[in-house]
């Protein structure tokens, strides 16, 4: 097997300029950089990333585990967090707890054996009675909105406030009934009963009673339970002209429920989600939607993991960064939908 001694023969150069190129060290010529290559390809040069990464006490991987892969929000939230590693020469392994309690502690426990440098842990089934469970001898950041005040650096993002925004936007635009679509009350602290919690705020602030008719359950949080709801919503007969959904997956489907039965959305009920996932640009009307800054998020997550694994010495004091939100106004909300003209014959 060739050396980086070999290399450096057959490229005229040191052993420290292979070094350097291997490791993309700036300040090396592009000329003696092109021979250093040559000369790892026609020797068949490999560098032994299991030698170097016990030398350095480092695999440069950290894990990602998150509830569910195939939902929009968390596939464009480990697309981030991936973009962001890369900036800290990271790689990033990505596994699905599907929301259990029991598959959140087996990322955890399972961690270290796989010699991680790090976790980021999206905490779904695990509850604030868990949080030490956290306490493990390698760097985490969790996610999510399960475990305040833990014992590990926590990204959460502003689940009240935007559940108000987004509530008041839609009294703004001259909606008096206001759903809310939302997953059940579990007694416990989730994305939903946080949602929740800045619905009525906004209700309340805004002087309109809140009616329990208008709360409508759902699980899971899918296209086909939103469309599922949606029209559930549209039988009750009660004049509904305003739709919080807890996600922008959920408001998705329920738009179609709409669609499907002619209401005009946004003339007859205004309709806002939450999570700006990428899809809400593209549908029909495109929906409005609360921004939690993900690209923030991600970046806080990642530097934070990346300090604890840089110092692993320091003393470990718990910090905690919840994310800004900002109403992102689309067709689904606004004041009067645009007229199409048909195209010119």
């Amino acid at each position: 097997m060739a050396t980086i001694q070999d290399v450096a023969r057959a490229a005229g150069v040191s052993p420290m300029t292979v070094s350097n190129v291997i490791n993309g060290r700036p300040h090396v010529r592009e000329s003696t950089r092109q021979r250093v290559v040559e000369a790892m390809t026609q020797l068949d040069y490999r560098v032994n990333v299991a030698a170097r990464n016990l030398r350095a006490g480092r695999t440069y991987t950290i894990g990602l585990a998150v509830a569910e892969i195939d939902r929009p929000y968390y596939g464009q939230l480990a697309a981030r967090i991936i973009a962001n590693a890369e900036r800290h020469n990271l790689h990033v392994l990505v596994e699905q707890t599907g929301a259990s309690r029991a598959n959140e502690v087996d990322a955890l426990a399972l961690s270290r054996k796989r010699m991680y440098d790090g976790l980021i842990l999206s905490t779904v089934g695990l509850g604030p009675a868990d949080a030490e469970v956290l306490r493990v001898d390698y760097p985490i950041v969790i996610l999510g909105e399960r475990i305040f005040d833990g014992p590990v650096d926590h990204v959460a993002m502003g689940n009240v406030e935007g559940a108000k925004a987004a509530t008041r936007h839609l009294i703004d635009r001259g909606c008096r009934t206001i759903a809310i679509i939302d997953g059940a009350d579990t007694g416990e602290t989730t994305v939903s009963s946080l949602r929740s919690e800045g619905y009525r705020a906004a209700l309340q602030e805004a002087g309109l009673e809140y009616d329990p008719e208008l709360t409508f359950d759902i699980a899971p949080f899918t296209l086909a339970q939103g469309r599922k709801i949606g029209r559930e919503l549209i039988d009750t007969g009660r004049g509904i002209d305003g739709i919080f959904c807890v996600t922008d997956t959920v408001a998705l489907g329920v738009l179609r429920a709409l669609a499907d039965a002619g209401v005009d959305v946004p003339g007859k009920v205004k309709v806002i989600g939450f999570d700006n996932i990428e899809e809400g640009a593209y549908s029909v009307p495109s929906l409005s939607t609360i921004d939690p800054d993900h690209d923030l998020m991600a970046r806080a997550a990642v530097g934070m993991l990346v300090e604890r694994i840089n110092d692993r010495e320091a003393p470990l004091q718990p910090r905690e960064f919840v994310s800004p939100v900002a109403v992102v106004e689309r067709e689904s909300t606004a004041s009067r939908r645009p007229r199409r003209r048909a195209a010119a014959s």
